[in-house]
């Protein structure tokens, strides 16, 4: 509504005094004067200026617009051209380039609702245009066709607040319009046509696909009221795709015209006195000279070249396995060292020695309550940290039974869970059971429970580190299968290639000279093996030792 004010009181010269919904009450001012004939243009309802320099539209229904139904094109065109000569003194300098761009397009659109510059009118144009055709394009080596969606949306902003530049009310026959549209597209970057309003069956789908068959430009936005179309980062200028085009012809009629030499120069025979002979750099002349001085290959000397082939292929492949296995051997050291670092901080409470007991008869009573109980506590990929047994004594607050259910695969594993849960919460295991979801633990809190201090256990882990524990955890079984496998590779590869009896001569040799080596080598392998630690650190490696590694495992 302020835009509509905006426009009112611009062309009336009024002010609104009272609005309420859609109706505006403007009032025509004490000076007001009304226009004379020779103020408009030819009496057509267009915007002209006042004495107070207002743009203003003329009534409807003044005699003057009856007298001007006969006025010819050619001079209502004379009249908005100077029209627009007369309001060139309020404009700026980009707005006046703006608008002597437009000038050099078509006549203008008189009837224009918005402000600002008046958009040519594209019904105006010529329909058709003899022997027009799609404008040449040639995309820059390197550069892609597309738009990205950072593109497009900066392309958008950009045709937003530009000004638009032709008004559209025909669907169909728009050659004119697209030829106007290349015109433009040298200077601009997009084209904004506006959709004409009050024109009955128009249709900016059909607008915007004959307009982007004829120009080949991409389409940006297009709803009932605008159409943007972008040129495309392949588009070529007039006089460049002009160009281009004339070296492509003059390309076409060299590689004819060597086509026709060469067809001619192969349909006669050789003048050279080479009859006979095969010429330089054929197929026929390479057989004739492995048929006058090669040597025929054997087919043993074929059989060895391919095992030879095959036997360099493996031991390709076998390095590329062992340095696999490398890797995989350096990624589970890290994730040991991070489970052990991790695990460190948990500090697991020892069982309790004088611990309640119930009968058979209440663990089947609070099997049957914890089965029926609908709310319950998931444990998921992380396990038990300190929020489950903080949960659990929340639950116990109101109820003497909590159920938690836990999607553990393994029946051991879930036991395991179940202990480690019962020595934390200090509660009572009642029963494990199978149900949909997973397997229900229930517990029972104890008739002697009283709720502790802290509800959240110090010595458990937190959410977020029980999550990177659960995590490289889940590596490093990854980790243990994928060495397992590379190993077992490399043992049948070893087999294949017969590297096992090589290797452990290799042992055996190196066995006997550490038994009869003296404390001398021992101490400087030693002091190798100290400095092979301090290398690996400096790289980044793991320097723990066998002995420590298995200890972690």
């Amino acid at each position: 509504m302020k835009t509509a004010h905006e426009l009112v009181e611009r062309r009336t010269g009024g002010l609104i005094i009272w609005r309420s919904g859609s109706v505006m009450v403007v009032y025509r001012g004490s000076n007001y004067k009304r226009p004379l004939k020779s103020q408009t243009l030819n009496g057509a309802s267009t915007p002209v200026k006042g004495e107070d320099g207002t743009l203003f539209i003329p009534d409807a229904s003044s005699p003057a617009e009856s007298d001007s139904q006969g006025k010819d094109l050619a001079a209502q065109r004379a009249d908005v051209s100077q029209l627009n000569m007369q309001n060139t003194e309020d404009m700026t300098e980009e707005e006046l380039e703006f608008n002597q761009m437009l000038d050099e397009l078509g006549p203008r659109f008189v009837d224009w609702w918005g402000t600002g510059i008046l958009p040519v009118d594209a019904d105006l144009l010529p329909q058709t245009i003899p022997g027009y055709k799609t404008p040449h394009r040639v995309l820059p080596t390197g550069m892609r066709s597309t738009l990205t969606n950072a593109e497009l949306t900066n392309l958008r902003k950009l045709a937003r607040n530009l000004p638009c530049h032709f008004a559209l009310g025909r669907n169909r026959n728009h050659q004119g319009l697209a030829a106007a549209i290349v015109k433009l597209w040298e200077k601009s970057l997009v084209v904004k046509i506006a959709v004409k309003r009050g024109i009955q069956n128009t249709n900016n789908k059909l607008m915007a696909e004959e307009i982007k068959n004829l120009t080949g430009g991409t389409l940006l936005l297009r709803n009932k009221f605008y159409i943007v179309i972008y040129r495309g980062k392949d588009f070529l200028p007039t006089s460049v795709a002009a160009v281009l085009a004339e070296r492509e012809e003059l390309t076409k009629d060299i590689q004819n015209m060597e086509e026709q030499r060469r067809n001619i120069s192969t349909a006669q025979p050789p003048d050279d006195g080479l009859d006979g002979h095969a010429l330089a750099g054929t197929l026929a002349e390479f057989q004739e000279a492995q048929a006058r001085w090669g040597r025929e290959v054997s087919a043993k000397e074929q059989e060895e070249m391919k095992e030879a082939s095959s036997r360099s292929e493996k031991q390709k492949l076998y390095r590329k396995l062992e340095h696999k296995l490398s890797i995989a051997q350096a990624k589970i050291h890290r994730a040991e060292r991070l489970l052990s670092k991790i695990e460190a901080s948990m500090v697991l409470a020892n069982p309790c020695d004088d611990q309640e007991m119930i009968t058979d008869e209440e663990k089947s009573v609070f099997r049957r309550i914890g089965l029926r109980l609908k709310s319950y506590l998931p444990l998921g990929v992380r396990g038990v940290f300190d929020g489950v047994i903080e949960n659990m004594h929340l639950h116990w607050k109101h109820r003497e039974v909590v159920k938690l259910i836990s999607k553990q695969k393994t029946l051991s594993f879930v036991q395991e869970t179940a202990r480690l849960l019962e020595y934390e919460s200090g509660g009572i295991l009642v029963a494990i059971e199978r149900v949909p979801k997973g397997y229900a633990l229930i517990f029972y809190r104890g008739k002697n429970y009283r709720r502790p201090i802290n509800i959240r256990p110090r010595n458990l882990l937190t959410k977020a580190k029980a999550l990177k524990r659960a995590v490289a955890m889940q590596r490093h079984e990854a980790l243990s299968q994928h060495i397992d496998q590379l190993e077992s590779n490399i043992k049948q590869m070893k087999l294949d290639l017969g590297i096992e009896d090589y290797e452990e001569q290799e042992e055996d040799s190196s066995d006997s000279e550490n038994e009869d080596g003296t404390d001398v080598t021992s101490a400087s392998y030693d002091e190798d093996q100290d400095d092979f630690d301090e290398s690996a650190d400096e790289y980044g490696d793991y320097d723990d030792d066998d002995e420590d590694d298995e200890v972690d495992r």
